[in-house]
């Protein structure tokens, strides 16, 4: 096959970690012929979706800039490749949705996209939980600070955060004796004019915020709980957190369950769902990760089975 992927610059890959890395090694490992592009260079001409794609081979991880040998870029339009796999990191901003209607009409005109542009115009990875309010703990969602302060004098201890950012950047615990409240709430809200989050704070955050993949309709085995480093509230991997792979529980596989049929029915070949104690807090849909912790603690070969489901679809 020919695959496309829609990623940031693969010289800043951290090879040791990064799950398109993990999912290009694998294709090439098929003999599947890899390209690459970034959203900014999808465009529309003589009416077809085209990128400015560059063939690369995969040699390997000897350091983060060499594991890589580009070509020449070409001009394609995306319905000459078997598969196009649209994983540019967020924020969701203007610019990124824009590239997600982009490819919903290089759906329409033939090309088999994972995931699909409208699933990830659909499930924004913060307000997508209020389709499954049963999961989650209380929560809000307004542009107002004083709904946020009422919030808050209400559940005594709770979590701030942006509808469009990733990594943990721009999420904030607070509690009433906090005497940054006004402040914070400034900056996240702007003054009244930004729609955001707020959730009741989990105490279980202590134990890990649990990353589950979902593939196709299926369920990954195990979870990667990601532990917030010592006096931080954030777990994810980019703020510091531990990852350490686990096995399901009960609780998490009937959140996952219930969930996969629904989001592969929306077209979302692959999404990681961020579950804290019993609580789901996130559905992830613009590029998860966790391939690769997974795999090397526990022997589960997540890449090799999001490729099967690449080949399945794209065929």
């Amino acid at each position: 096959m020919n695959i496309l992927f829609i990623a940031d610059p693969l010289a800043t890959f951290k090879t040791y970690k990064d799950t398109t890395y993990a999912m290009m090694r694998e294709a090439a490992k098929r003999g599947h012929k890899l390209h690459h592009t970034l959203a900014g260079e999808l465009s529309v001409q003589n009416g077809k979706v085209v990128a400015q794609a560059a063939p690369f081979q995969f040699i390997g991880a000897k350091d983060d800039h060499e594991w890589f040998k580009p070509q020449g870029k070409v001009q394609a339009a995306l319905t000459e490749f078997n598969a196009v796999i649209m994983r540019t990191d967020p924020p969701f901003d203007m610019q990124y949705l824009y590239s997600t209607q982009l490819l919903t009409l290089a759906e329409q005109q033939g090309a088999k996209v994972f995931n699909s542009g409208q699933a990830m115009r659909d499930f924004n990875e913060k307000l997508a939980i209020l389709n499954f309010a049963r999961f989650t703990a209380p929560t809000l969602v307004s542009t107002r600070a004083a709904d946020v302060r009422a919030f808050l004098a209400e559940h005594g201890d709770i979590i701030v955060k942006p509808l469009d950012g990733m990594g943990g950047m721009g999420i904030f615990r607070l509690t009433e004796r906090d005497p940054n409240i006004g402040s914070i709430l400034e900056t996240l809200m702007r003054l009244d004019t930004r729609t955001i989050m707020a959730q009741r704070y989990i105490p279980e955050i202590v134990h890990g915020d649990k990353r589950i993949l979902v593939i196709d309709g299926e369920v990954v085995p195990f979870a990667l709980a990601r532990i917030p480093q010592q006096g931080e509230t954030r777990g994810n991997l980019a703020a510091g957190g531990r990852g350490v792979a686990q096995e399901l529980s009960e609780r998490d596989r009937e959140i996952a369950e219930t969930l996969a049929p629904e989001l592969k029915r929306r077209g979302i070949l692959l999404a990681g769902l961020d579950v804290i104690g019993e609580n789901l807090t996130e559905v992830n849909v613009t590029s998860p990760t966790g391939f690769q912790e997974i795999t090397k603690q526990k022997g589960f070969d997540v890449a090799a089975k999001f490729i099967d489901a690449v080949e399945r679809n794209a065929a």
